[in-house]
């Protein structure tokens, strides 16, 4: 039995490293994601972030690049993301 392949492991700091948020549409959606990432990117590039709704408008995903500083900066950002009942999924 082959043995299972280790996942390639990332070197920090990763610049351009994609952060995508996916969440219920609302007027303050952008706004309220982009406070969130602050908190754990301090320097966020929001010119660089791409948004773009699902075909019913119900759901809106942001894309983010960034330069990650470590796992631990991954794992907070995502643990502070999911938390929000209005994001479903961070990628």
């Amino acid at each position: 039995m082959a043995k299972k392949a280790a996942p390639p492991k990332i070197e920090f700091p990763h610049p351009n490293y994609p952060v995508k948020v996916l969440g219920e549409t609302a007027d303050d959606y952008e706004v309220f994601i982009v406070d969130i990432m602050l908190r754990h990117v301090p320097d966020l590039n929001t010119k660089k972030m791409k948004s773009s709704q699902s075909s019913n408008g119900r759901f809106t995903s942001i894309t983010f690049f960034i330069t990650a500083t470590g796992i631990e900066q991954l794992e907070a950002l995502h643990k502070d993301l999911i938390q929000h009942k209005r994001v479903r999924v961070v990628l």
